[in-house]
């Protein structure tokens, strides 16, 4: 046995079969769910496999995953694994032009999709010359525009439960589109060996990885259950995926909803005993607090043992509000991205105005991106990781030779992401480089702006932005949604408050109040928004 996903997955199957696997709750409100054991799992992304395979889709070719949270998004993306073909994630909120780029660009032989999808995959479906193949889950709506595509109930039904596949390899692929913050989104190529040492934890994120494919399997054999794992954002981010597959690996149950719906999630957490939650950031925790202040007071939550973040931090305000209502729960901002896995957790020192605090695992480094080197104490340089790491973006070699390198006889990725190193090795986070505001000459990062933001009483959400300036080049623009019933914040108390938080030349210049942040589903900030907002307001 090696290193590949679907080899891992079915070990676990084989040691605890009869054990609970995934639970799917439907539509909010509604009651429905589904409940599959390892083994009735296994099956079921069998079915997919010997489906995909008799439909003529072969190894390494593309699968999209066009799907809202669900049991048959987890079937197909195992199912994928097991016959070799590649899953792609497809952000459900995508438009025709934005799905036709990725349709193409990702070069789809097969799409899964919902059917209340039908009409932007038609429109999207002229331009992906190589997609062939459409699954769709869910009666056609009326009026809808007719396609080609067989009904996924009806094709898993009619194909084999049974195993019996080919060999697979440490080197088959999985790809993770990531939108990023500028651009289209890119596809970030993962061989399965690398993916489940930097993305999965190797077995055990948070011990010692597995030394052996073998391992994994007499580890959860040896241990018991009792760990209910419940990614809360869509599983077309990619850390939710992950996080699932985490639990699949610890042979532990995992959770999911069909969307992100505050007092659903409480209701569930109370129910299933929930003891590791995953989220983005503030936008997905303040609505579970507004719910546990509210409607849902006295929910029990205590079950919880942690809650993570990736992809946005919680702020400490916010944490701090949590911990009230669900004092023993841990609260960890877990840093990573799509290029690099899981690079380290946030200090407990993180706080408003101070950067985000992290202590990174031994792969990561604070580098010069001119010449990869490790930069000195107190230095900003970017953030490189080392070892398992990507094989680059699909269909993007210039990208690629931007992002990766080769240093000595190993493989490094350099992140995005700018930051400082002190000389414990605490690496402090400033944000990502493509949104740093150069305003006057001195470099201001929105992410320690925002947090600085959202400790104020009245500020509910908050997103920092540049506007073009005269003087300054640019200047820092603040663009807040308040607190319910919160009224008459002025730029000067705004001002006031960050000066505590702040050096002078990071206090936002310009303030826009709007009804409410926009995010994407997943709970990332979306940067040329509040640009265009806060450009908008200032003219």
């Amino acid at each position: 046995m090696e290193y590949n996903l679907a080899d891992l997955f079915e070990s676990v199957v084989d040691v605890v079969p009869d054990r609970e696997a995934l639970v799917y709750v439907d539509h909010p409100g509604t009651g429905a769910e589904r409940r599959l054991t390892y083994a009735q799992l296994d099956t079921a992304a069998n079915r997919v496999a010997h489906h995909l395979i008799a439909a003529g889709i072969r190894p390494g070719e593309h699968l999209g995953l066009h799907l809202y949270n669900s049991v048959e998004y987890l079937q197909t993306a195992l199912g994928c694994l097991k016959a070799r073909v590649v899953p792609v994630n497809v952000n459900y909120r995508y438009v025709e032009e934005e799905l036709a780029y990725l349709y193409q660009d990702a070069d789809l032989a097969a799409l899964v999709f919902d059917t209340e999808f039908t009409p932007r995959v038609a429109a999207a479906l002229p331009r992906a010359e190589k997609l062939r193949h459409l699954v769709r889950v869910g009666a056609p709506e009326a009026d809808a525009p007719a396609l080609k595509a067989v009904d996924f109930e009806e094709a898993t039904a009619q194909s084999s439960p049974e195993r019996g596949f080919a060999p697979r390899s440490p080197d088959d692929q999985f790809i993770i589109y990531t939108g990023g913050t500028t651009g289209m989104p890119k596809g970030v190529m993962w061989r399965q060996e690398d993916l489940f040492f930097a993305g999965l934890g190797g077995g055990a994120p948070t011990g010692e990885p597995v030394s052996r494919p073998e391992e994994l399997a007499e580890r959860v054999a040896a241990g018991g259950d009792g760990i209910t794992f419940f990614p809360t954002p869509p599983l077309m981010h990619g850390t939710s995926t992950l996080t699932a597959f985490i639990g699949f690996n610890f042979g532990q149950r995992v959770v999911i909803h069909r969307k992100f719906a505050p007092e659903e999630v409480l209701r569930t957490i109370e129910k299933e005993k929930v003891t590791s939650m995953s989220l983005v950031g503030d936008a997905m925790l303040r609505p579970l607090i507004d719910a546990l202040r509210g409607p849902l007071k006295g929910t029990d939550c205590s079950s919880m043992f942690s809650v993570s973040s990736s992809g946005a931090i919680m702020s400490d305000t916010v944490r701090a509000q949590f911990q009230e209502l669900v004092p023993n729960t841990m609260l960890l901002n877990n840093f990573g991205s799509s290029e690099s896995g899981f690079n380290g957790t946030a200090t407990a020192d993180s706080g408003a105005g101070s950067g985000f605090h992290v202590r990174v695992n031994s792969r990561t480094q604070v580098v010069d991106p001119a010449t990869y080197e490790p930069v000195a104490v107190g230095e900003v340089g970017r953030i490189a990781q080392r070892g398992h790491v990507p094989l680059g973006y699909y269909n993007d070699p210039a990208k690629t030779a931007e992002t990766f390198f080769q240093k000595g006889d190993e493989r490094w990725v350099l992140l995005g992401d700018m930051a400082t190193v002190d000389e414990q090795g605490i690496v402090t986070v400033l944000g990502r480089g493509s949104q740093c505001i150069n305003t006057g000459g001195e470099k201001v990062y929105p992410e320690e702006v925002e947090q600085a933001l959202k400790s104020h009483p009245d500020i509910y959400d908050a997103l920092v932005a540049g506007v073009p300036d005269e003087k300054w080049g640019n200047h820092v623009a603040a663009v807040v949604q308040l607190m319910d019933g919160a009224d008459g914040l002025t730029l000067d108390t705004v001002q006031t408050h960050c000066r505590s938080h702040l050096a002078g030349y990071k206090i936002p210049r310009q303030l826009v109040v709007t009804d409410s942040i926009q995010r994407s589903p997943s709970g990332k900030a979306d940067y040329r928004w509040a640009r265009q907002v806060a450009a908008e307001g200032d003219a």
